[in-house]
């Protein structure tokens, strides 16, 4: 009797494990097939623009008459690489040199007190950073610009990029900071005995051992600032222009899609042209991130 009920037991808990792991693996499976689903998704809400129009003058073409039926997403590219490749040249030192100072040189309590003060940066809704760029970043841009002999109204590139830059330096570091803990403390003592300074020591084996983690936090970074949305239309002016300087007025692929798509979903090509953009945003991100991985495979090879 006791063999039966200790038989039974082992049943019980096989079937407890394989339904444990069988909602396991359909959790994984659907994170798996969710990118391929969006995917496919806006490709199909854009096939009526893509049948009417060449993917080669949609995407390279300046003109912009929705009325007309002429859909160029030139300017808007162009706009979202300017604002996105300033923001993280911005913030990219910024955020390296914050993480080796609080990671190396610091006191144990600021970075105790850092953590906090980053996750309420990261936590901030992006309408008051817009709202913050409004009040603070455009004055100061308009200034700066007519100073430098570009008069110009303060809604600009250059704004944009200050205003995100500043959005996604929580991220950034946040991601920096864990990474450079996780180089062994014994790579840097061995540096130090050898008698390599500490500065020498952080250059050449810290980063060098966190390259890798370094590309990734910034690739993630990258995608966080091209798709970021509100704060960036309330401060770049949402010109629709080819921008040539930082001085300029921009209008990025999220700020179209944003004001835009509530008014013109009655209207087919349109609502098609907005859904191509959405699109164009998910196939660069997915280049980012798969070129960062490519570098991140490749840097550990050289490591």
């Amino acid at each position: 009797m006791r063999d039966f009920f200790i038989k039974i037991f082992r049943i019980g808990r096989k079937i407890k494990d394989q339904f444990h792991s069988s909602w396991m693996f359909i959790c994984f499976l659907l994170i798996l097939v969710l990118p391929f689903i969006l995917g496919f998704g806006l490709l199909y809400k854009s096939n009526v623009l893509i049948r009417e129009q060449s993917l080669l003058q949609l995407l390279f073409s300046g003109n912009w008459h929705p009325l007309k039926g002429e859909f160029g997403f030139w300017p808007f590219i162009v706009s979202s690489l300017w604002v996105t490749i300033l923001s993280m040249l911005i913030c990219g030192p910024v955020c390296l040199l914050s993480a080796i100072h609080l990671t190396h040189y610091a006191k144990k309590w600021v970075l105790k007190l850092m953590h906090p003060v980053i996750d309420i940066l990261a936590g901030i809704p992006s309408v008051i950073y817009g709202v913050w760029g409004i009040l603070l970043v455009v004055p100061f841009v308009s200034r700066m610009g007519a100073s430098m002999g570009h008069p110009n109204s303060g809604y600009t590139i250059l704004t944009g990029a200050i205003v995100l830059s500043i959005m996604i330096i929580p991220f950034v570091l946040n991601i920096l900071i864990e990474v450079i803990r996780t180089v062994p403390r014994e790579l840097s003592e061995a540096s130090l005995s050898l008698g390599a300074t500490k500065w020498e020591t952080i250059k050449y084996v810290v980063l060098k051992k966190a390259f890798p983690g370094i590309i990734s936090s910034f690739g993630l970074g990258i995608s966080r600032a091209f798709g970021e949305t509100i704060a960036v239309l309330m401060v770049v002016g949402n010109v629709v222009k080819i921008p040539t300087g930082v001085f300029q007025p921009g209008y990025p692929l999220p700020a179209l899609i944003a004001n835009n798509y509530g008014e013109m979903l009655s209207i087919p090509m349109y609502d098609s042209a907005l859904m191509f953009s959405a699109l164009i945003l998910f196939v660069v991100v997915t280049i980012f991130n798969m070129g960062s991985r490519y570098l991140i495979i490749y840097s550990e090879k050289k490591i």
